[in-house]
């Protein structure tokens, strides 16, 4: 008896530290992906700005597994605001050490990315008020090749989180 509640205990303990520790979360959300990503294949977030005030950091969260066969991956991120104004950015992120080592979290063959979108170089502020979209689209290329890669294989997650930033 004394053991079980000392396990309860133990499982009670570590769920409020996992939880008050993610405190800074305002919008964390992942959507998975078939056996690849196709090109055309758009990963859509809706979120309501949390308020005007504050900063935030904005990240696109990705997990991969080892058929991910690149060192890189290049992104097309669409900020769309509730004014109508689209902010579009083309990104890129390492994502393989030299050696071929996938980079990420992770014990397994699945590895967790969380890669910086907006509020690492300056704070991010929503400017307005209401619910914004985030549009997510892979742009890979196998170099040489003019054309996307069609089906991009690897990646099994796609995700898109907010965060009050530290003050």
């Amino acid at each position: 008896m004394q053991k079980k509640i000392n396990t309860s205990l133990f499982v009670l303990v570590s769920l409020f530290l996992t939880i008050s520790c993610d405190s800074k979360v305002v919008y964390d959300e992942y959507k998975p992906l078939p056996n690849n990503w196709h090109k055309d294949s758009i990963a859509t977030f809706n979120f309501k700005a949390p308020d005007t005030i504050n900063n935030y950091n904005l990240y696109v969260n990705l997990r991969n597994n080892n058929d991910y066969a690149f060192s890189n991956l290049y992104l097309i991120v669409e900020l769309n605001y509730p004014n109508g104004k689209i902010v579009k950015d083309t990104l890129e992120y390492k994502m393989a050490a030299p050696n071929g080592e996938l980079l990420g979290s992770g014990f397994t063959d699945i590895k967790e990315n969380k890669l910086w979108y907006r509020g690492y170089k300056s704070p991010f502020k929503f400017t307005e008020k209401g619910d914004y979209s985030i549009n997510i689209q892979h742009a890979m290329r196998k170099n040489g090749e003019v054309n996307g890669v069609n089906n991009l294989e690897g990646i099994t997650d796609i995700g898109f989180r907010v965060e009050q930033a530290q003050k």
